[in-house]
This record gives C-alpha cells, sequence and structure tokens, in this order.
C-alpha cells in the first residue's frame, strides 16, 4: 500500500505524518521507519520508531532515494511501513519526473509487503501517476 499526503507548505501534513507514525506503533508487528530531510521531528516520534535523517547520506536524486530505501530492507526485513516526510526536499527533482520512482514504490511495496506513507509538499499540481494514492 502506498499512501501519499500531498499539498502546499504549511497545511500540517508533517504532524499529521508524525501522528499516523505514533499511532501505527501500537498494532504494528513490523517494525515502522521514519525517513526526515533533518532532525526536526526526531522528538514528535515514539523512540521505537527507527528515525532516519537522510540529509546524513547525502541523497542525489530519484534513483540514488530507492537505492537507500532497498538498503534500509536489506538491513531489516521486519519493516512493516516506511514513512517519508520531506519527500520533495530530499528527493531534489521536479513532482512530474518522479513517475519511475513511484513505480519502484508499487513494486516493493507489493514484493516486501512494505506500506509507504509519502509527504509530497509542493505547489505543483498533482500528476496523474500520484492521483491514484492521495486520500
Amino acid at each position: 500500500m502506498i499512501k501519499v499526503l500531498y499539498g502546499g507548505r504549511g497545511e500540517g501534513m508533517s504532524r499529521e505524518l508524525c501522528d499516523m507514525a505514533n499511532r501505527c506503533l501500537q498494532s504494528a508487528k513490523g517494525s515502522i521507519v521514519f525517513i526526515d530531510k533533518d532532525d526536526n521531528h526526531i522528538y514528535d516520534l515514539n523512540r521505537e520508531i527507527r528515525f532516519i535523517n537522510a540529509k546524513d547520506y547525502h541523497i542525489e536524486g530519484p534513483k540514488m532515494f530507492s537505492g537507500f530505501v532497498a538498503g534500509i530492507l536489506a538491513q531489516d526485513h521486519d519493516i512493516e511501513v516506511i514513512y517519508v516526510a520531506s519527500f520533495m526536499k530530499t528527493v531534489r527533482h521536479p513532482i512530474s519526473s518522479l513517475e519511475g520512482l513511484f513505480g519502484f514504490f508499487e513494486e516493493f511495496s507489493r514484493e516486501y509487503s512494505v506500506d509507504f506513507v509519502i509527504e509530497v509538499n509542493t505547489d505543483e499540481e498533482c500528476p496523474e501517476f500520484i492521483k491514484k494514492f492521495v486520500n
């Protein structure tokens, strides 16, 4: 399953994403990972959630991000959900160029039974390939 929180700045999506991760922990049987562009939300999350500051890994684009996610899953096969905050600031590419990355998320989700919840904070119109993930 892939879920996308899509909208502009100041809509409270980061807070919602943190709340979702904390609520998920109550019923999760596996591990929960929270990826962010910096440490701003580290204290908003339960300490049992694995927090990863993507800035520490110098991610430059969608191919590096997909490899980064694959590496996380290779290290821990028990991951149930991966939350991604500040997705656009981490990937640093226009949303319209990320169809392949969302295809990767779909395939990875299906193959490894891991869910993705992604915060897409942009003023750009939502592309068709993402609309099916937005609730």
